[in-house]
């Protein structure tokens, strides 16, 4: 089996170069390991803790242990699955601060700072304000991707984003537009009451045009040849088989799977493949490592009325919910429920927002456990640019064993500084007036938690990842020892081979990471293509005017 371009993983960058390149009518072909996405539990929003708790989409993948968080072993969700981690995420869609990309270029990713790919966000989205104002010339209309807001019909919805106004923050319409700093309307890549994934957005279309295939298969390493990506070597249907490519291979297969396929493939670090008896085709040190996530911790609070998302959580409460989406695609279920966002600074001295919010009108985690307190509501909260760095390494020759994922988590004293301010500042904002009608206690950390070794206690106890893992394969410029690719996303020392998902993203960007991974599919698209570049758009992002001098 040959085509001219073969891609490894349909997840947020991989569908999305799938859809340009087969739009172009060029031979594409897909290789995903992951089976179906059809079915409620991914389909129906609501329904999101299922998905990344099912070994069916998920890969299962946890740290090593984490020794600044008590030796903890923490979850790493990846889809396994058409549409990838676009397929079992929260939906939220964040874009970046313009700064983020200013920071890439000036590291080395050129043509990645802010002008560059704002066009390619815009390019993507077909964007929904409902109605809530925001930022249309900031923002794009007529993309594959639907962004859209949620009802915010809760009234503790409305409640945070009062209480951050009262606590002397900014509000903005659009943090996705020109102002990200303050509290406002969340985005979601959901669309008519269902997730609108990468699969629904790019991949379906593109099999439309007759240009690409989509295989099942495992990928066990890209086959080089004189310095040159052939294809792909396959483990399909219990054989093993040879994908030949007669362009380019392109690696998109997430922050975890990217490192270890080129590792696999002989490319990485020569000292630590030999070791595991892998020949080394190109000695590339950068190759696993520079591994960034977003750590987050849920302050909870108990509610005084029965306001929450809780009176839903039980057994016919969820069969209500889930019937009335199966039927009309509406109610509780047609949302993520994460309907509003806050950005802040820690404090004076910081140009541009450091810390998300993801506010929830229920007090419950990922993984569907509800608080025992019954209704609440909570804000996840966490640091945006952690300077702790980690790796991805293997631990074995074997293309089916897991790699090894250590992130050193809070192995940086700023880390601790920061997570308290979050911890600090988030009890601030739920004391204000807007809360009190619906504020009983503090469910975790609890009143009890006050000093700073109690609040790193409850941190190294309760963080949590945000599910953002990416910087494993790091775009730089060639003479850069420790890049992986240069800014046409290809790797260097080997031709005719791409990566381009998170993993190349030099430093995590603010927020969640699915709108900046597909924006990576779609420029390097136009790279593979050979396409000249989106004009650029030079616009300038809203900073606090007085940012030097105070926190809000």
């Amino acid at each position: 089996m040959e085509a001219e371009f073969v891609i490894v993983g349909a997840g947020s960058a991989g569908c999305a170069m799938a859809y340009r390149l087969a739009k172009a009518g060029r031979d594409v072909l897909l290789i995903e390991h992951g089976g179906s996405d059809i079915g409620p539990f991914i389909q129906m929003p609501g329904a999101l803790s299922y998905p990344m708790n099912m070994s069916r989409y998920d890969w299962g993948y946890k740290s090593e242990p984490e020794a600044h968080l008590g030796g903890r072993e923490l979850a790493c969700p990846r889809g396994k699955v058409i549409g990838g981690s676009s397929s079992i995420n929260g939906m939220v869609y964040v874009r970046g601060h313009a700064r983020d990309f200013d920071h890439w270029a000036e590291n080395g990713a050129d043509g990645w700072g802010f002008a560059d790919v704002l066009p390619y966000f815009k390019r993507m989205e077909n964007w929904h304000s409902g109605g809530h104002g925001g930022d249309p010339d900031w923002r794009g209309k007529g993309g594959p991707l639907h962004v859209s807001r949620g009802s915010r019909e809760n009234p503790l919805v409305k409640a945070f984003v009062t209480a951050g106004q009262q606590a002397g923050y900014h509000t903005t319409e659009d943090y996705n537009g020109q102002q990200q700093e303050g509290f406002g309307p969340m985005d979601a890549t959901i669309w008519k009451g269902r997730r609108w994934s990468v699969a629904n957005a790019y991949l379906r279309p593109a099999l439309k045009t007759g240009h690409l295939r989509v295989i099942r298969a495992l990928a066990e390493k890209v086959v080089i040849t004189e310095g040159r990506a052939q294809g792909v070597q396959v483990r399909r249907r219990g054989r093993r088989e040879v994908i030949s490519a007669k362009a380019e291979v392109i690696i998109a297969a997430s922050a975890i799977n990217s490192p270890a396929l080129l590792m696999h493939s002989g490319i990485g670090p020569a000292a630590e493949l030999s070791g595991l008896g892998i020949e080394v085709l190109a000695d590339r040190p950068g190759v696993g490592k520079n591994l960034q996530d977003h750590l987050e911790v849920y302050v909870q609070m108990a509610a005084s009325q029965p306001v929450s998302l809780f009176k839903y959580w039980n057994l016919f409460g969820k069969a209500r919910v889930g019937l009335e989406w199966l039927l009309r695609k509406t109610g509780p279920g047609a949302s993520n429920q994460f309907e509003s966002a806050g950005f802040i600074r820690s404090r004076a001295g910081v140009d541009y927002p450091d810390i998300q919010y993801h506010f929830l009108p229920i007090a419950v985690r990922y993984d569907g456990k509800a608080a025992a307190e019954g209704h609440g509501f909570q804000a996840h909260v966490g640091p945006m640019r952690s300077a702790s760095r980690g790796a991805v390494t293997l631990g074995s020759a074997d293309p089916l064993a897991a790699p090894k994922i250590q992130f050193n988590y809070m192995s940086e004293p700023q880390d601790w500084e920061d997570f308290r301010t979050c911890i600090r500042l988030t009890r601030e904002i739920f004391g204000q007036e807007a809360f009190r009608p619906y504020l009983r206690h503090e469910i975790q950390p609890g009143a009890d938690v006050q000093t700073d070794e109690q609040i790193d206690d409850f941190i190294r106890e309760h963080a949590e990842s945000a599910y953002h893992p990416c910087g494993t394969c790091r775009m730089g410029r060639a003479d850069d020892p420790a890049a992986v690719v240069d800014p046409q996303c290809r790797v260097i020392g080997v031709s005719g081979l791409r990566v381009a998902d998170s993993s190349v993203f030099p430093r995590i960007t603010n927020g969640n990471l699915n709108a900046p991974s597909i924006m990576v599919g779609e420029k390097a698209a136009d790279h593979i293509l050979g396409r000249d570049p989106l004009p650029p758009q030079n616009v300038e992002p809203w900073v606090h005017p007085n940012w030097q001098n105070a926190q809000r």
